[in-house]
């Protein structure tokens, strides 16, 4: 009895962990398109502003520019990337070498 209960337990648990399958009846579009477009957007914006005839522009026309271009560049350079540390990955491994 005692060596059922140990794997019926695990097994249970498992089931338990794994997520139940929803059915979506209208297409959903994918989060990973929709930054690929803004990224697309936003470089052809960079573009179009780059191909400007500035000299025309007044003042604060320019500066608005400037503005927008530098809003670009600090959305395009955040990349939201996962960084782990040295400690980070060292912990990792150990933890995976005791588990398996």
């Amino acid at each position: 009895m005692k060596t059922l209960l140990k794997p019926g337990m695990i097994l249970v648990l498992i089931l338990l962990a794994l997520p139940s399958q929803a059915t979506i009846s209208t297409p959903v579009a994918v989060p990973g398109e929709w930054k690929e477009m803004e990224a697309n957007r936003l470089s052809n914006r960079l573009l179009e502003i780059k191909a400007m005839d500035k000299s025309s522009l007044t003042a604060p026309q320019k500066k608005a520019l400037r503005n927008e271009v530098k809003e670009i560049k600090k959305v395009q350079s955040s990349s939201g990337g996962v960084f782990l540390s040295v400690g980070a990955i060292i912990i990792i491994v150990l933890l995976l070498i005791l588990l398996l």
